[in-house]
């Protein structure tokens, strides 16, 4: 058991210098993400608000979508509407450049903006580490690791030495010595926070390893379903791409449509059920169209596997709108953590070392 518990001890202390160091940059580039829809609206009032405060009629707000995509053709990769903090409605072309218009008058309101770009590339950063290619596999392999081994053993240990007395493992001498204080720092701030580490560190590696989950949550489907929902929706006549902007679906808000990159491509549409909505379950349609207007791909929360319906709220979970503001407060809170672990369990380590080097050897 001495031996265990010394493994134990020495795995956490090394994947906490290395995975726990990538943990702190994930951690400090997601909290401040949290706050981007406040902080681009604040910066961008010009570019994303309309000043009003009533929901925008769906008629007139797919009119104006349908003008802006008949207007600009080929040129235009694709559209977005009204979502989350933008109120107006954004062209993407296809040389990279994002251009900003009124929802209702269709007036062009601006480019991107610089800040709106930070963002961005801070949420590139906080999936790659601003790696091309690797990047995800490095931040998704260290979540892994964080999740399974680094969480875990530091749960071990503290279930090792404080499960006779849980009021001195959340207990800080703040008056202690160094060492003590950095100690009582590291074992409370991870103990605390065990739970909300392990939510968002599982929920944040499904963007890596996508395929796998999915492939392990199958186990919560009904194996005695088929299909023939899905196919039955997928089969109908072909109609073309303007249908779906004049007449809007009764269940959802279009967000998005990703317009073919050749003549061979059909259009892609996103749909969520509230465009606005900040907090709840996420449910989503996704549907796409060949050339000829025929349904080849569709999904929709209402007749979607379980597992589908699972991951479709990782998202939500991972960021925590799902709770709300203050579900997005304890992510906020919780994303500062690591670094605050990393720097203690560090002092911690090098205290340590320290004080061998300067022990006698016979």
């Amino acid at each position: 058991m001495i031996i265990f518990n010394r493994l134990i001890r020495n795995l956490h202390l090394w994947l906490g210098l290395t995975c726990g160091l990538i943990a702190s940059i994930s951690g400090l580039t997601g909290s401040l993400y949290i706050w981007q829809p406040e902080i681009t609206t604040l910066l961008n009032p010009e570019l994303l608000t309309i000043g009003q405060n009533n929901p925008l009629p769906d008629t007139r707000l797919y009119t104006t979508a349908y003008n802006l995509m008949e207007q600009h053709g080929d040129s235009l990769a694709k559209i977005n509407l009204p979502y989350r903090e933008q109120q107006t409605i954004s062209l993407v072309y296809k040389n990279g450049e994002t251009q900003y218009y009124h929802p209702i008058s269709g007036f062009f309101l601006g480019k991107k903006s610089s800040s709106i770009e930070f963002f961005e590339n801070l949420l590139n950063f906080h999936r790659t580490l601003g790696i091309p290619k690797i990047g995800k596999y490095i931040t998704g392999g260290s979540t892994i690791l964080f999740f399974l081994l680094l969480l875990s053993s530091g749960a071990y240990l503290w279930w090792k030495t404080y499960s006779t007395n849980f009021t001195k493992g959340f207990k800080i001498k703040w008056k202690a010595k160094k060492k003590k204080l950095n100690y009582d720092l590291h074992k409370v701030l991870g103990a605390s926070f065990f739970i909300p580490h392990m939510v968002i560190a599982f929920t944040g590696a499904y963007f890596t390893y996508s395929t796998y989950y999915k492939t392990v949550l199958s186990i919560f489907d009904d194996s005695n379903k088929t299909k023939l929902d899905l196919e039955e929706q997928t089969i109908s006549s072909a109609k073309p791409y303007q249908d779906y902007l004049r007449n809007p679906d009764k269940e959802y808000d279009l967000r998005a449509v990703i317009l073919p990159k050749n003549i061979q491509d059909g259009y892609h549409f996103r749909y969520i059920q509230d465009r606005f909505l900040m907090e709840g379950p996420r449910k989503t349609k996704e549907l796409k169209i060949d050339p000829k207007g025929t349904i080849t791909s569709l999904t929709d929360f209402q007749t979607d596997s379980n597992s589908n319906r699972i991951v479709a709220q990782f998202y939500p979970v991972h960021i925590g709108e799902i709770a709300g503001l203050w579900g997005r407060i304890l992510v906020f809170i919780s994303g500062l953590i690591p670094i605050t672990l990393f720097i203690t369990g560090l002092k911690l380590y090098l205290l340590k070392t320290k004080r061998r080097l300067k022990t006698p050897r016979d």
